[in-house]
């Protein structure tokens, strides 16, 4: 951001300060992201059960509904699949449900094909997209045993979460897990099968700078879609209109002022959505299998998503 280009002078910005205007109704949506009934759907007895189908085949004992809950459960609170059964057992018990709660091997069978629908409806106007990847660890050893006994580094790996935010409701409207192999521009046409808007702004960083990136998204959207993609120090004009504009906005008037002008500073509000990802889900995937990763990064969007709809904090700049 802005520091990037005035590192010589950093400290001679002065830190923005704000303040929340809606203390009463923010504290309020904060404690009911910990109320467990809120997670429950108020049908969940009637359709806890799977429906019998009319094929040829095994029965399946619980729902999808029964399977998302639970595994939502675990994301929300952080739980192993074992505790997830204990938890969802006592929940159960204690609002007086007779439910027979599935274990963690079922839980986890299941999670692999789970069909999670989305709980945001499709905007009637068009909205602005920012998109950003970031790393979530996997699993892999934390550094202590290799201090105290000697033991040979252990082995670790990680996955990439792609994620798209609409900046006007604070929805996560796209989320994609893949490899720490693939980039982002290979997994930005996936990313955008999620979303059924029409996008008119996109704003990205300067990973997202090349051509198949504007291909897809004309592809997408249509030609009057704005591409807001800050092009690097040595970029040269090419075929694309709007990243020549850009090139000579910033040779002209300067970078800081192309940010301000072009709305690119807004661009922050998806890195501020991650690190909420990171410190209300966490920065770790529980699930092993590539499969359960792609179902549990599904719940945990619908479950942020969830915890917007409780209310929002409302800032003011205090000069």
């Amino acid at each position: 951001m802005p520091h990037k280009f005035n590192d010589a002078r950093r400290d001679k910005f002065p830190k923005a300060k704000y303040r929340v205007t809606n203390c009463s109704e923010y504290n309020e949506s904060l404690r009911r992201r910990g109320d467990v009934t809120i997670w429950v759907s108020d049908d969940v007895v009637q359709n806890w059960t799977s429906p019998r189908r009319k094929t040829r085949g095994g029965q399946s004992r619980y729902s999808d509904l029964a399977i998302e809950i639970c595994l939502t459960l675990r994301v929300v609170f952080r739980l192993p699949l074992r505790q997830t059964q204990g938890f969802v057992r006592s929940i159960a018990r204690l609002m007086g449900m007779d439910l027979v709660v599935p274990d963690y091997s079922t839980l986890s069978r299941r999670g692999k094909r789970l069909k999670i629908t989305p709980n945001r409806s499709v905007s009637d106007k068009s909205i602005t997209l920012i998109v950003d990847s970031t790393g979530l660890k996997v699993h892999g050893g934390n550094g202590w045993h290799e201090e105290k006994h000697g033991t040979k580094k252990a082995r670790k790996t990680w996955r990439k979460l792609h994620i798209g935010l609409d900046p006007e409701t604070g929805d996560v409207v796209a989320s994609k897990v893949t490899t720490e192999h693939v980039g982002d521009e290979t997994a930005l046409p996936a990313l955008l099968t999620d979303i059924d808007d029409y996008v008119s702004r996109f704003l990205a960083d300067g990973a997202y700078d090349g051509q198949g990136v504007t291909d897809c998204l004309i592809g997408k959207f249509g030609r009057g879609i704005d591409v807001i993609i800050p092009p690097p120090k040595n970029a040269a004009h090419g075929e694309n209109a709007q990243r020549n504009h850009h090139i000579d906005a910033i040779a002209q008037h300067g970078r800081m002022s192309w940010q301000t002008k072009t709305g690119y500073n807004e661009r922050s509000r998806i890195e501020a959505q991650i690190g909420r990802w990171k410190q209300v889900i966490g920065d770790r995937l529980q699930a092993r299998d590539f499969d359960n990763q792609i179902a549990e990064v599904k719940i945990a969007s619908k479950a942020l998503n969830r915890m917007t709809g409780f209310g929002r904090a409302a800032y003011e700049r205090v000069f």
